[in-house]
């Protein structure tokens, strides 16, 4: 089917940039209707002060053949929360996927700073906004996704659970937040198994977000001029991949199969036959644990 997402309603909580962005395309690309909420609109900022707006986003979802609509939600305020979903319910009765993707924290991580040298209210913030805004959200969202048979939760992170298990996450408030979230994913599954729903933790690999391109000085057309700069940069992957690993689950009328699991990117992708924008197919954390974290020389063969 064309659109296998034809009047189901999304929303992707996060979608200003980055995966968030990925997601609601890609879900407005399958025919759902995508509310994207975000703090940094055409006339307010999050603290991030970046350009990239959720009425972007939400043109973006409507241009793919969706419907996006933006609102201004800041995650952290309980009220701000549950009156997006009212309004959700209201006008769709009926919420059939919830993304929660806020996050918010790269500028607050003191990547080469242990925990007794952090500054610590930049590293509390990092985690309400990593976990509290899930949290949340899921409060307020679930009882809606729950109406329906076939809802689906999905937590993004970064990691899978198997390497994260095994790997220090650079920061330990960084290594929390993102680990904390695989649970947040394992408990809603417990919870939402008897309606029939399902919660999942998915990640993307090395994700050519706006931030990162901006950091290499590329844009997605010449992405890989900055493998010269650095060669692991060749497994990266678009946000829209991500983005086809959310449709693709969204779709799947046995997603119950995968509730409760630590899922990737490259994984589904392989399950579900889906590439990312130029064709291929990377296996991001795959490769990591294969070739780059060994040190081992840049090499995607058999990994994209």
């Amino acid at each position: 089917m064309d659109r296998p997402l034809q009047g189901k309603v999304a929303l992707v909580a996060g979608g200003t940039r980055g995966a968030g962005r990925g997601i609601a395309v890609e879900l407005g690309a399958a025919g759902a209707t995508v509310y994207v909420t975000g703090r940094t609109t055409g006339a307010t900022r999050s603290e991030y002060d970046r350009p990239e707006t959720i009425e972007e986003t939400a043109a973006l979802v409507t241009e793919a053949g969706g419907e996006g609509i933006a609102v201004r939600v800041d995650h952290l305020v309980p009220d701000e929360v549950r009156d997006l979903v009212a309004r959700i319910d209201r006008d769709h009765g009926r919420l059939d996927v919830l993304v929660n993707d806020i996050w918010g924290g790269e500028r607050l991580a003191e990547w080469d700073a242990p925990l007794w040298e952090h500054d610590l209210a930049g590293g509390l913030r990092l985690l309400r906004l990593a976990i509290d805004t899930h949290v949340v959200t899921s409060h307020y969202a679930l009882p809606l996704v729950i109406r329906n048979p076939g809802g689906l939760v999905v937590e993004m992170t970064d990691g899978t659970k198997e390497y994260n298990d095994r790997n220090y996450r650079v920061s330990f408030f960084y290594d929390h937040a993102k680990s904390a979230v695989l649970r947040l994913a394992f408990a809603q599954a417990h919870e939402l198994r008897p309606y029939g729903c399902a919660a999942v933790a998915l990640t993307p690999g090395w994700l050519r977000s706006e931030m990162m391109l901006e950091h290499f000085g590329v844009g997605e057309e010449n992405w890989r001029d900055a493998t010269a700069r650095e060669p692991h940069f060749a497994i990266s992957e678009s946000p829209r991949y991500v983005g086809r690993a959310v449709s693709a689950l969204a779709a799947d009328p046995d997603v119950t199969r995968w509730t409760g699991r630590s899922l990737s990117s490259g994984q589904l992708a392989l399950e579900y036959g889906f590439t990312d924008v130029d064709g291929s197919q990377p296996d991001c954390w795959r490769y990591l644990v294969e070739v780059q974290d060994p040190g081992k020389p840049a090499d995607t063969t058999g990994y994209r």
